[in-house]
Order: C-alpha cells, then sequence, then structure tokens
C-alpha cells in the first residue's frame, strides 16, 4: 500500500510571523513524503512564508473553525486531495521529525482510528497542562489512551472522517468546535486517540485571555448539547456545566458573560440538529467520559 498523503492546515491572524515561519520549518523537516501545507489568513494578511506553502486571505475573520473549514476544502472537497490532515496553532511547533510518519502508521494499522490528538508540551518546561489531557483522568499526560474529544490546535484527522459526517461547526467562532466533531465522529463508528508521542510544544497560555472566552464557551456548551445530544441528556449535561461552573467562582463580569452566552445559546440557531445514538452514549461512557460532563 503507497504512503498516506498528509497535508496540514494552519490558521494565523498575521501577527505571529516569528512563530509562524517556526512552525513551518518543522513541517518541512518531517521525515517521509512531503507534507503539503495551506496557511489560512483570518481576515488578515500571511507573512511571508517559504516556497510551495500555499497561502489564503480571507477578507473577514470566520472564526477556527470556519478558518479551518477553508483549510479544508484547499484540498478538495472535504481534504480528498490527501488522507491525512494536521491541524497546527500557528505559534506551535512540532517537537519530533516523525510526528507525520507516526500518524501515517497509526491509521495505516487502525481502520477504525478517525482522529488523533496530540500531546502539547511548553517549550521551555515541557510541562503538559491538565486541560491538554482530553479525558477525565488527565494526572498522567504521558500515558496514550482512547479518548472522546482532541485539541483543536494539535491533531491529525483522517479526511475520511471529514468526508462523512462534515468538518468543523462554522457557527461556534470559538470554543468546543472539536468536541462537536468528535461525537459526529464517534456516533459514525470512528475512534479517538490521544497519542503522547506525537507533540506539539506550545507556549503555556489561559484561555481566558480571549475577551470573548466566557460568552463563547457558555453559548457553544449549549449549542454543543442541542446540536449532538439526545433530548434526555440535554438538560442533564447543562446541568452538570451550570454547577461546575458556580463551584469554580469565577469573577462577577466572568460569571455575568458566562450567563449571557448561556441565554444566547438557548435563543440563536444552532444549526442542524442530528442527536447521537444511544449506543453511542454508552460508547462515551465505556472511554471514560459520559455525555452529562
Amino acid at each position: 500500500m503507497s504512503a498516506m498523503k498528509v497535508g496540514a492546515v494552519i490558521i494565523t491572524m498575521g501577527n505571529r510571523p516569528e512563530e509562524l515561519r517556526a512552525l513551518l520549518d518543522s513541517v518541512a523537516k518531517q521525515d517521509g513524503d512531503r507534507v503539503e501545507v495551506v496557511v489560512v489568513g483570518n481576515g488578515s494578511p500571511v507573512p511571508d512564508v517559504p516556497e510551495g506553502v500555499r497561502t489564503i486571505e480571507l477578507p473577514e475573520n470566520l472564526g477556527i473553525p470556519g478558518g479551518r473549514n477553508v483549510g479544508i476544502e484547499a484540498f478538495g472537497p472535504g481534504g480528498r486531495d490527501v488522507d491525512i490532515l494536521l491541524f497546527l496553532d500557528d505559534d506551535g511547533l512540532l517537537a519530533r521529525n516523525d510526528t507525520a510518519e507516526l500518524c501515517r502508521q497509526a491509521f495505516a494499522a487502525d481502520p477504525e482510528l478517525g482522529i488523533i490528538s496530540f500531546r502539547i508540551a511548553d517549550p521551555d518546561t515541557g510541562e503538559t497542562q491538565r486541560r491538554h489531557v482530553p479525558r477525565l483522568r488527565a494526572s498522567d499526560p504521558m500515558r496514550s489512551s482512547r479518548v472522546t474529544t482532541f485539541l483543536g490546535g494539535a491533531n491529525a484527522v483522517r479526511t475520511r472522517v471529514l468526508a462523512e459526517v462534515g468538518g468543523l461547526p462554522d457557527e461556534f467562532f470559538y470554543a468546543h468546535e472539536e468536541t462537536d466533531l468528535a461525537w459526529r465522529a464517534l456516533d459514525a463508528g470512528w475512534m479517538i486517540d490521544y497519542r503522547s508521542d506525537m507533540v506539539l510544544y506550545h507556549p503555556t497560555t489561559a484561555p481566558s485571555r480571549h475577551a470573548v472566552y466566557h460568552r463563547m464557551v457558555a453559548r457553544n456548551r449549549v449549542w454543543l448539547a442541542r446540536r449532538n445530544l439526545p433530548a434526555l441528556l440535554v438538560p442533564v449535561y447543562l446541568g452538570v456545566w451550570l454547577l461546575l461552573t458556580l463551584i469554580r467562582r469565577p469573577s462577577r463580569p466572568a460569571l455575568k458573560a458566562w450567563f449571557g452566552g448561556f441565554r444566547e445559546g438557548w435563543t440563536t440557531p444552532c444549526g442542524p440538529r442530528r442527536p447521537m445514538r444511544w449506543r453511542t452514549v454508552w460508547r462515551l461512557t465505556r472511554l471514560g467520559r459520559p455525555p452529562v460532563i
């Protein structure tokens, strides 16, 4: 069997040219066949890139999922011109030269594997934040396992998954778009792996640095439930997350933004509703994260 073709989608706001260049250099150094790269300028010009890297400049910021979907279509409908797509943050850096080859091997060896979530590590300390391990039992980031979601800026997706279940939800703009795709993929029978040996170096940051964080996290949490969960689980899932939010005792402005987003999630269109099957609920439960948390 011929080697799987690998492409990479990177979206940028044009404000990190040095980091983007370093990432592109790390992709160019990957073992095996060349990884074709598309850089999407999300409402901004794309900085200078090496020869052979394709660029797309969007007139407006479509959000993270919207920008990545444009990148997917640059590889043909649903990304069909390649077998695997890497999605990488523009300020990240592939730590090893064999990451693309490890992806080829993993997908070739497991026909049920649809998505791989990489381990994100701080480039200075090598530490992985707990929130970057996509499972409830996250104390050991060096343990690889099956999981129920993945990290948006450090992953590999088999393009057959995108052809079968569609891309990321444009409406989300920012937050939870990966879980929406993950649930649809799992409902279609695909599996997701977290691989600690596939590493993206990324500076340690707090997601709350984004001004829209609390509103969009809450809004998209509601949209995620409305789009994907059986009706009986929607209030359970959202009730649990409401309780967890209150337990974490956010600041008054953050809580106000969160409740505004929660209300917005109920009163605005969220795209098509395709509730997962109950056997998918059971699969998620067996994988360690039932869709109520």
